[in-house]
């Protein structure tokens, strides 16, 4: 009965990035502006596909959108905080506020890490199996591919958040990040969390690899078959097809390796704040650029919403 009295009333400090007066302004409207242009973008990619009849209803265009909603979700999960904590300086969160935030953190940041492996083979598809595309990646097989990517990503951050609401912590939690994670709160914790760390290290490990393998096997694959193509424009137009989501998956895949898989020895504060900031903020805000700019389609239709806004506000 202590000790669950004592996690009931457990409060966690959560790292501030600045201190000092002077950065306290200058740093919220920074955080503020990466935050809003994030929702503007990803809500943008997410009413363009939808709305605009067009724009191709293809299987990439389908798991674009639900990549920005995730994205949507990630950031709206740890960057109000952040927010707050940098203005009003109180770095408290309450054990319940932090495992519901640890939860949807997990939740999304895991879909996007399944949605990139879906796009990965369907950019497969695309490449090696062009004529049977349309069959392979039909309606029925992307709803599957992108429902599984929900379901699996939901159940495996509630089994952690179930997992870690049993554990006990001290009444004041000084934790040196800036959200709430899985290994910092097991770090913290007073109960043993042996168990729980053997099935980050398995299960955890898996979750994370095993989209990433299906990633390097599809990429492997098209990359082979592109070689084999006999004209220089065939090979560029190839690639060109495959170049948004290769460069996110570079972005994405380089800064989890960063924060998840160095030796817990090289971990400093300063680094881990600038890589969580990166990983947090910076990417789900690039993504709705990376896939813009170099997408024709969806540039074009930018263009015919804003047109259709001006003629909107001129009535």
């Amino acid at each position: 009965m202590a000790n669950q009295n004592q996690t009931d009333n457990s409060e966690i400090s959560l790292l501030m990035i600045s201190s000092r007066p002077e950065h306290q302004t200058l740093l919220f409207l920074l955080f503020l502006s990466i935050y809003l242009l994030t929702l503007l973008g990803n809500f943008l990619i997410v009413l363009l596909i939808h709305l605009d009849a067009r724009l191709p209803q293809s299987p990439m265009y389908f798991f674009l959108s639900h990549l920005s909603l995730a994205d949507i979700i990630f950031v709206s999960t740890t960057v109000p905080k952040i927010l707050i904590n940098q203005m009003t300086q109180t770095q408290t969160i309450t054990l319940n506020g932090c495992l519901t935030q640890m939860y949807f953190f997990l939740t999304s940041g895991n879909t996007d890490n399944f949605l990139l492996a879906c796009m990965a083979y369907d950019r497969y598809v695309a490449v090696c199996h062009p004529l049977h595309y349309i069959t392979v990646m039909s309606q029925k097989c992307c709803l599957f591919l992108v429902s599984g990517s929900w379901i699996i990503s939901s159940l495996h951050s509630l089994l952690y958040t179930l997992l870690i609401s049993h554990l006990s912590f001290r009444t004041s939690v000084e934790m040196p990040y800036l959200f709430c994670d899985v290994y910092p709160l097991l770090e913290f914790s007073c109960s043993d969390t042996r168990l729980i760390k053997i099935l980050a290290q398995t299960e955890g490990v898996v979750d994370v690899l095993g989209p990433l393998a299906v990633i390097i096997i599809s990429y492997t694959l098209i990359f082979s078959t592109i070689i084999k193509i006999p004209s220089t424009d065939g090979k560029c137009k190839a690639v060109s097809t495959c170049g948004s989501h290769l460069a996110v998956v570079i972005l994405f895949y380089s800064t989890i390796s960063c924060l998840y898989f160095q030796p817990a020895s090289a971990y400093s504060v300063q680094k881990g704040t600038f890589i969580s900031l990166l990983y947090a903020m910076v990417i789900p805000m690039l993504n709705p650029f990376i896939y813009t700019l170099r997408n024709q389609e969806v540039k074009s239709a930018i263009v015919r919403l804003l047109g259709r806004m001006r003629a909107f506000l001129r009535k």
